[in-house]
């Protein structure tokens, strides 16, 4: 559509407005742009440029004032110095102070535990008394048995042929008295004959009726007819002991015979099997089995001398296994042996314990607590208060004037953190616990209470 001729006026206006409006804007930033480069000028003029004597006034009192405030801080801090030198060299000089305890008495109860080695109270083994191979076998490791119970049987045919032959020999033998006894009886006789006939011609030489000669030879066969009668009784007593031997051969063998028969010999378990059936046995050199009786157990314990007087027969005593642990077993001192090993100074001491359900077996590592009563019981003192020296053990021992002193003790039995002094404290003496570099001769310290654990 054609535009109509008012319109164009109306633009022409209004574009003469707007570029009058920055026209006029220029012109006054312009103006602003003017003002403001002299007033520069203007402030350049009137900056201020000190004198000589000015600038040296102005360096000797910034100079004063360093000096002042270094006098005001170093003084201060030069005197605070020297007191804490002072103080330091106080501290020097002063006694140190050493934390002490009293030495006191261990417990009225003794306790001592020590380890031991269970074992058997009858453990026996079992040896072939036959010569031969074993035939069968009749128990195995584990069996509980009775006495006299079958354990093996032996065969031995050797034996059977010696037990006949020992029984001929006795027979022989007894053969050999018979015919001894049948010429005993005849040599009887024979004396009897003798005796009559010399007895007549002893008559006859008296009246004379017969020769001494003749007398003389009857005489002489009577006295030979006695002398063999007494070697007749010499022989029947010799066959009698050859009967005697023979017999008693003739039981050994019997005896062997029941050896071939293996018993155990007492009730308990077998806990040891070395051969089986076939097997070749030599008497009296074959292990054929290992018995041990577990119904009841002990167990020996080695006690230090310093508890040795403690220990006495038919004390009570606990044993405790590491493999049944909360449990205890009840147990009793049976004998000691009233000696130390002088190479252990050690007393050695059997405890039997009962064991009905067969928990404990021979053979197990156990520990053994045994409880005394101590008349007077020993002191007690921190194992780090003791202060070695050459093999001798010291402790450090404040005196009443609070001087150190190095006494030579006695230790008994050693509890790890503790140790019991047999000698050379009494109770109430003061100790340091840990006297480290305060363990010196005559050092005089401060005794202060050591801080309860």
């Amino acid at each position: 559509m054609p535009v109509s001729e008012p319109d164009r006026p109306v633009v022409s206006t209004v574009a003469e407005t707007t570029e009058q409006r920055l026209r006029k804007e220029i012109e006054d930033l312009k103006q602003q742009l003017q003002q403001h480069r002299e007033l520069l000028k203007s402030s350049a003029a009137q900056v201020w440029h000190p004198s000589g004597a000015t600038l040296w006034a102005i360096f000797l009192g910034v100079t004063v004032l360093i000096v002042m405030a270094f006098l005001a801080g170093y003084i201060p801090l030069r005197k605070r110095t020297e007191l804490i030198q002072r103080e330091a060299a106080q501290r020097e000089q002063a006694a140190p102070r050493a934390a002490v305890i009293s030495v006191g008495r261990s417990k009225i109860n003794g306790e001592l535990e020590l380890p031991g080695s269970i074992q058997a109270i009858t453990e026996s083994p079992v040896l072939a008394r036959a010569n031969g191979y074993i035939r069968r076998r009749m128990a195995d490791i584990g069996d509980h048995v009775r006495a006299a119970q079958p354990l093996a049987e032996i065969d031995a045919p050797e034996m059977d042929q010696q037990l006949d032959q020992a029984k001929a020999g006795l027979q022989v033998a007894r053969d050999a008295l018979q015919q001894a006894e049948a010429s005993y009886q005849q040599g009887k006789t024979s004396l009897e004959l003798a005796r009559v006939t010399a007895e007549r011609w002893a008559r006859l030489v008296t009246k004379g009726a017969v020769s001494r000669q003749e007398n003389d030879q009857y005489q002489a066969q009577y006295q030979a007819q006695l002398a063999n009668l007494q070697a007749l009784e010499k022989s029947i007593a010799v066959h009698r002991g050859n009967i005697a031997a023979a017999e008693a051969n003739v039981a050994r063998l019997d005896q062997l015979q029941s050896y071939r028969v293996v018993r155990a010999p007492f009730d308990g378990v077998i806990t040891q099997r070395d051969v089986d059936a076939g097997a070749l046995v030599n008497a009296g050199g074959t292990l054929l089995f290992r018995i041990a009786q577990t119904q009841t157990l002990r167990i020996y314990i080695n006690v230090p001398q310093a508890n040795a007087g403690f220990v006495r027969t038919g004390q009570a005593a606990q044993l405790s296994v590491a493999n049944l642990p909360g449990r205890r077993f009840a147990g009793t001192v049976t004998r000691t042996a009233n000696a130390l090993d002088p190479a252990t100074r050690t007393l050695l001491v059997e405890i039997h314990v009962p064991n009905p359900d067969g928990a404990l077996l021979p053979g197990m590592f156990a520990q053994v607590d045994l409880t005394s009563v101590r008349g007077v019981p020993p002191l007690l003192i921190p194992g780090d208060a003791v202060v070695p020296d050459d093999n001798v053990l010291h402790v450090a021992v404040v005196r009443p004037d609070h001087t150190v002193h190095l006494q030579t003790i006695a230790v008994g039995r050693d509890y790890g953190s503790q140790l019991e002094v047999l000698g050379g404290l009494q109770e109430g003496d003061l100790i340091i616990p840990s006297p480290g570099d305060l363990a010196r001769e005559g050092l005089r310290v401060q005794p202060v209470p050591a801080a309860k654990e």
